[in-house]
């Protein structure tokens, strides 16, 4: 929906139709996903997750800029803030749910299968045991390593640097807090500064 020209689907209207879509998409599928919430107190995680986000910011720009011309051309507002609140919301939710909660866990799985002498760890790991039967904050440096190039994937070849560091604090919230809730909270807060602070500075080449 986002890659449609503007003559076709104007950007605003293509956040609101891609919020829509993956607000049901998360909403139908909510039963299968991994909790949010982990054995700690979810207020520590909100408020870790805060100043990791923040933190987050920071450490964006500063791995971002150098591949990047400073200043770009300015958003229109309702484009702008289409893409701050679908960013802010329910991407945050939905990528962490398959980073951290799904893609991580199932390398975890493979790596504990491929240790064991399996033949197919992967289809061991997709077939015969579920992300639920790991206890909060699994890991392993191969899921890690895995997960995080997967997320890095998904952004722009200038911003995989920033992306991969990126990752591996979102790991580092998983193994330390033992929740994705201090994830989503994190990265909710890093989409919606960051969007803020270009705003405020016009470098809208680092959004």
């Amino acid at each position: 929906v986002l890659s449609f020209p503007e003559s076709v689907l104007p950007k605003p209207v293509a956040y609101a139709v891609a919020t829509i879509a993956c607000i049901a998409a998360l909403a139908y599928g909510w039963r299968w996903y991994l909790p949010l919430r982990g054995p700690g107190s979810p207020v520590v995680s909100v408020l870790v997750g805060i100043a990791a986000g923040v933190f987050g910011t920071a450490l964006w720009v500063a791995i971002k800029a150098p591949f990047y011309e400073s200043g770009g051309e300015a958003w229109e507002p309702a484009a702008f803030w289409g893409r701050v609140i679908a960013s802010s919301t329910v991407v945050p939710v939905f990528e962490e749910l398959l980073f951290r909660g799904f893609v991580m866990l199932l390398f975890v799985q493979w790596d504990h299968r491929r240790r064991a002498g399996s033949k197919d760890p992967l289809g061991d790991a997709l077939h015969d045991h579920s992300v639920r039967d790991l206890p909060p904050g699994s890991w392993t440096p191969a899921a890690v390593a895995i997960s995080t190039l997967a997320f890095a994937a998904g952004h722009a070849p200038g911003e995989w640097p920033a992306a991969t560091a990126y990752g591996l604090l979102m790991a580092g919230l998983w193994i330390g807090r033992k929740d994705l809730l201090s994830c989503v909270v994190a990265h909710a807060t890093t989409n919606l500064t960051l969007g803020l602070w270009v705003l405020r500075t016009g470098q809208w080449t680092l959004w």
